[in-house]
């Protein structure tokens, strides 16, 4: 009972942190609020990359949008709100297996001056760590729940879930 109720008040702090700089900023005159879309294009990984075989992570479905709400001096992100519908397919390139994945997580994502970011999310997310960039095996994983995930300037990468820890291993879905 004591990790739910931990797990549902970062929930509702998360949720209060996604809502607020969107309410404060309010419409800057462009009828959308300042969303503006996400393109995600193909992308082929090399077998043992992050799988032991070669495969390909495609959106099928995108209806993801970000807005910035606070920048730099010099005009760059400071601090970006994500949302929207999203499913990739992840293809095994040498078997032609495929699995669709929601990745639709909402997020605030914190960018620092070196080029390291961290994303406080809540939702699924598809994400991949070569070998021994982070606290997760070489993989293509699905991550979801309530966490954060920081990646460094260098591309190290940490995932923390905050509550239960809910994790897919996509290499194992199209194996």
């Amino acid at each position: 009972m004591r990790r739910y109720a931990a797990a549902s008040a970062a929930a509702l702090c998360l949720t209060a942190a996604l809502a607020a700089p969107a309410a404060a900023s309010g419409d800057e005159g462009d009828g959308d609020g300042g969303w503006r879309p996400v393109t995600y294009e193909p992308v082929d990984y090399p077998a043992g990359e992050r799988c032991d075989f070669a495969f390909r992570t495609e959106p099928v479905h995108n209806e993801v949008v970000v807005k910035t709400v606070a920048t730099y001096p010099d005009g760059s992100p400071k601090t970006e709100l994500f949302k929207g519908a999203l499913t990739v397919r992840v293809t095994n390139l040498e078997t032609g297996a495929t699995y669709d994945e929601d990745a639709s997580g909402r997020g605030l994502a914190r960018y620092a001056p070196d080029g390291g970011y961290t994303y406080y999310a809540v939702g699924p997310f598809l994400v991949g760590f070569e070998e021994g960039q982070g606290n997760l095996p070489r993989g293509e994983y699905v991550i979801d729940g309530v966490y954060t995930f920081a990646f460094t300037a260098d591309d190290q990468r940490t995932v923390e879930w905050v509550g239960e820890k809910k994790l897919i291993d996509v290499c194992a879905q199209i194996d």
